[in-house]
């Protein structure tokens, strides 16, 4: 990939870049997790600090292609002026008056934030023709692009793909901080190479679990996701969450990982309660015991321990999906238990990896700072795409 540098001299030139400004908002439209505005700063600085006029575009939220208040990106264009330490413009449209407007008036070093892309239906569109068009109006705003959001870097849209078919670009320091450390843990990682998944569901990561028996030592399992892996073994689990559609076919990878000497470790015990609810009643019962009216909310504390020895073993660990309904204190002990592992492997040397989306609100939530780790991911669905083994369009399209 095309680094900024081999843009040439850009005092004075516009530059478009696509950053990944997709934060979580209260409901006063607060950013209560600003890690993806920090990461995106770097780029932006070089670009000033070169003496470009810089145009950033983002998106947040799932809008339908018309304007709501709701995503707007203006908070994040706040909070992206009080890291940078001077005003960044903002444009209340995206290619309209405003954005044109608001560009035409950029001085050398200066830095201004198109309003949300998916306002325009053009961006996310499924049809060439009409993202290619969104792609015409965005380039003629600039006259160079930065591919600098790594968290969309899977999805074929116009500020992704399109638009590096139609400027000279270039790969962010993000991006290629992302992919740098992606390719570690799929080329030669150092062993032992551990993986702990969580999250909700084991069908958002059939296609990692896959390609990583190929490649990992040893799986951890937890969060909501375990359920389905117990059933496959024939445990009752309550009324935890379970995808009984997908019980086979984990049943056939807890089959491959034995053949291949793959180590699948699951919980032995379960925090299970009542209710989805933080004062639910709940008890540590034994994994292969839940009540009938009960759910699992967490790994239980014995599981815990025996995750953190397998991850401080480790010389390389990636992590994606918290171990269970952390944003509940009374079942964030598991989480809390391997983020901590995660930063004492880090500490002995291992490269640790926490994968973007949930898991990296997560650390951050209970109170872990970001250089804890060797690397946070801001992609989660990107990340987890790349260790998949597929094509990512915003990446192939840069190695063009």
């Amino acid at each position: 990939m095309r680094t900024i540098d081999d843009l040439g001299a850009l005092s004075g030139r516009t530059v478009l870049v696509r950053s990944d400004l997709n934060v979580p908002l209260d409901s006063e439209g607060n950013i209560t997790d600003d890690g993806r505005v920090r990461a995106s700063v770097p780029t932006l600085r070089q670009l000033t600090d070169a003496g470009a006029r810089v145009v950033v575009c983002a998106h947040l939220g799932r809008p339908k292609g018309t304007p709501e208040q709701k995503y707007s990106l203006r908070p994040a264009a706040d909070r992206l002026s009080e890291l940078l330490g001077f005003p960044v413009l903002f444009a209340t449209d995206t290619v309209g008056e405003s954005a044109n407007e608001t560009v035409d008036k950029l001085h050398k070093g200066q830095v201004a934030l198109l309003e949300n892309l998916r306002f325009n239906e053009g961006e996310t569109s499924k049809d060439d023709a009409e993202r290619g068009a969104f792609a015409d109006q965005l380039s003629h705003l600039a006259d160079a692009f930065v591919s600098d959001g790594f968290g969309v870097v899977h999805r074929k849209q116009a500020s992704v793909y399109d638009i590096a078919e139609r400027l000279p670009q270039a790969a962010g320091q993000l991006v290629q901080t992302e992919v740098g450390v992606l390719r570690q843990l799929t080329s030669k990682p150092q062993r032992p190479y551990a993986v702990v998944l969580g999250g909700a569901k084991v069908s958002d990561k059939l296609g990692v679990i896959e390609n990583l028996l190929e490649k990992a030592d040893l799986l951890l399992i937890g969060g909501g996701m375990v359920f389905t892996f117990l059933a496959a073994q024939g445990y009752e689990v309550g009324t935890s969450l379970l995808e009984s559609e997908q019980v086979a076919r984990v049943r056939g990878y807890l089959a491959d990982a034995e053949n291949r000497g793959v180590q699948i470790v699951l919980p032995t015990d379960i925090v299970a309660a009542t209710a989805f609810a933080a004062d639910a009643e709940h008890e540590v019962v034994p994994a292969d015991a839940i009540p009938a009216d009960r759910m699992g909310l967490d790994i239980g504390p014995e599981s815990a321990t025996r995750f953190a020895e397998a991850i401080r073993g480790a010389r390389t660990v990636f992590w994606n999906g918290p171990m269970g309904a952390f944003e509940m204190p009374a079942f964030a002990a598991g989480t809390q238990v391997v983020a901590q592992a995660l930063v004492d492997a880090t500490t002995s040397g291992a490269l640790t990896v926490v994968g973007g989306g949930d898991s990296a609100a997560a650390v951050r939530q209970l109170g872990f700072a970001d250089s804890d780790f060797g690397h946070i991911s801001t992609g989660g669905g990107a990340s987890l795409e790349f260790l998949e083994g597929k094509t990512l369009p915003g990446l192939s399209v840069l190695e063009a």
